[in-house]
């Protein structure tokens, strides 16, 4: 095994096909080619399916790239060491959270300190978040659990209570909360299954002995809020992640003490990646001048 051909086979998974490796290693496609056929040959491999003008991963070349992208990481690393130490901090930083309302405190100061550092920033549900961060696919994830794993570093954002949602006139005139069990006689609007808000109701409702069937199931939090606002029924969220729209009303849960919990969330094993460990330093600080410990 070759770095090389590692390198070979890691760009052109990457970026998906030959020419656009070659391209970006300032080689020709002919040379790629060689060294992806090479590195198959030798550990009696399949890597990648070709059909046409088209490739795709096999389930062996997907491993191999999980660890590629681990190991061009740790050489990411090596290079940050050996450069100068006050050189500034530089880089992508891929975020993913359940709602991108838990970052506003604290993107727009870490830009301040870091401007060098490009942020991106989409929504996904808890589970999605986990799975995206050990496959390298994001740097940081803002999920709702406390424990996602040993594999993880959290940092704890605290906890909400869970609250329904409406559009006015949804519910009878001067009635402004409901009872859990409530819930089975009006619409409800869920998100997606790996949604945590969505099992913590499902567990309660197990708890008491109830079923919760959802009217309708649509994918991500946006996508609720607007069928929501559309009077199409009831959604859930959490107080922090309300935000303010004038096309709806909270409707407190009355017999409940449901919580959502929220947690910043790394790879334990990439908190030397100098843009992660920036950001869970500078975040860890945040967290604790707005939480000062008491005497």
């Amino acid at each position: 095994m070759r770095h090389s051909q590692l390198r070979a086979f890691h760009h052109v998974a990457l970026l998906g096909g030959f020419s656009r490796a070659a391209k970006a290693l300032h080689l020709t496609q002919p040379a790629v080619s060689e060294q992806v056929r090479k590195l198959e040959q030798d550990h009696d491999l399949l890597l990648f399916r070709r059909e046409k003008k088209q490739i795709t991963l096999t389930p062996q070349g997907e491993e191999l790239l999980r660890l590629t992208k681990g190991y061009f990481e740790i050489e990411d690393q090596i290079g940050d060491y050996l450069s100068e130490s006050g050189a500034a901090v530089e880089g992508e930083l891929r975020i993913i959270a359940d709602s991108a309302l838990h970052m506003t405190a604290f993107l727009g100061p870490f830009r301040q300190k870091y401007p060098n550092i490009t942020i991106s920033l989409r929504t996904g549900n808890t589970e999605e978040i986990l799975e995206e961060l050990r496959a390298y696919n994001a740097e940081i994830g803002v999920a709702g659990s406390l424990t996602p794993g040993r594999d993880m570093t959290v940092l704890n954002l605290g906890a909400t209570g869970i609250t329904a949602f409406a559009a006015p006139g949804l519910l009878p005139p001067g009635k402004t909360s409901i009872a859990f069990d409530e819930l089975t006689k009006l619409p409800l609007v869920f998100r997606e299954a790996g949604s945590k808000t969505r099992q913590n109701l499902e567990a309660e409702a197990q708890r008491r002995g109830i079923t919760l069937k959802p009217a309708i199931v649509a994918e991500g939090r946006e996508a609720v809020r607007e069928l929501v606002a559309s009077g199409a029924g009831i959604g859930f969220v959490s107080e922090a992640e309300f935000g303010h729209d004038n096309r709806l009303i909270p409707v407190p849960l009355e017999d409940t003490n449901l919580t959502m919990s929220e947690s910043i969330v790394s790879l334990t094993q990439r908190q030397d990646v100098r843009v992660i460990r920036a950001f869970m330093e500078f975040a860890a600080g945040t967290l604790a001048r707005q939480n000062p410990a008491k005497p």
